[in-house]
């Protein structure tokens, strides 16, 4: 690899991402960047593109480009990421694909690899449908496939109270799959083209997915 590692984790919602950008980020010291996270923190902090995302998130749909790509180059922008990033979530059109490579050349940098998590519809909606994330530190779990140690709290930063999210309701899931379907899936031609595609059956246990991640990066 080349000694800064920028990676994008490229899938449909509930395929496993969060839960594997949280260890790959650990393992890898880099920083997770997820855009729902840049949001949500935007919205606590009831800053104006915070509100203008939680309209469009409520109703699982995606954010305008020129939003999103605001935000994340701010964000690869600070010091914790000049080493490289973990990408979650972002790029999800081919016009958020042509602004990162912007935004990475101006930093000298490209993008290293994108993981792509391959998963069925009816395994997403499963999954999606028990999902929980820690509101302090951003950890996913599952209540049946990855729950905590204890109900309720999180392992990691210890905060109580899991929560499932306002964007992870049936209605919202479908509609979520729907602009993934149509708006990100052309991702996958550009990333096979350009030869930094990498898929990883997102069907898998947890730890056999890991693991797939682990051996595709080692081969990048």
């Amino acid at each position: 690899m080349t000694s800064t590692q920028d990676i994008i984790l490229l899938g449909p919602p509930g395929a496993g991402k969060g839960t594997q950008a949280f260890r790959l980020a650990t393992r890898l010291g880099l920083p997770h960047i997820s855009t729902g996270d840049l949001f949500r923190q935007n919205l606590r902090e009831q800053t104006p593109v915070g509100l203008m995302a939680k309209g469009f998130m409520d109703r699982g749909l995606l954010v305008p480009d020129e939003v999103v790509c605001e935000m994340v180059r701010e964000r690869l922008e600070l010091d914790d990421a000049s080493s490289g990033s973990l990408l979650d979530g972002f790029p999800r059109t081919i016009p958020q694909a042509e602004a990162l490579e912007g935004m990475l050349r101006r930093l000298g940098r490209r993008v290293d690899c994108v993981l792509f998590f391959d998963a069925q519809d009816a395994t997403l909606v499963e999954r999606i449908a028990g999902r929980l994330t820690c509101s302090g530190c951003s950890a996913a779990f599952h209540a049946r496939f990855a729950p905590p140690k204890v109900a309720g709290v999180c392992d990691h930063c210890g905060k109580a109270g899991l929560a499932v999210r306002s964007d992870d309701t049936e209605a919202a899931v479908s509609a979520r799959l729907v602009e993934y379907r149509t708006k990100t899936e052309p991702l996958l031609s550009r990333y096979t083209k350009s030869g930094q595609l990498r898929v990883i059956n997102a069907e898998q246990p947890i730890a056999t997915v890991e693991n797939s991640l682990a051996l595709a990066l080692e081969s990048n």
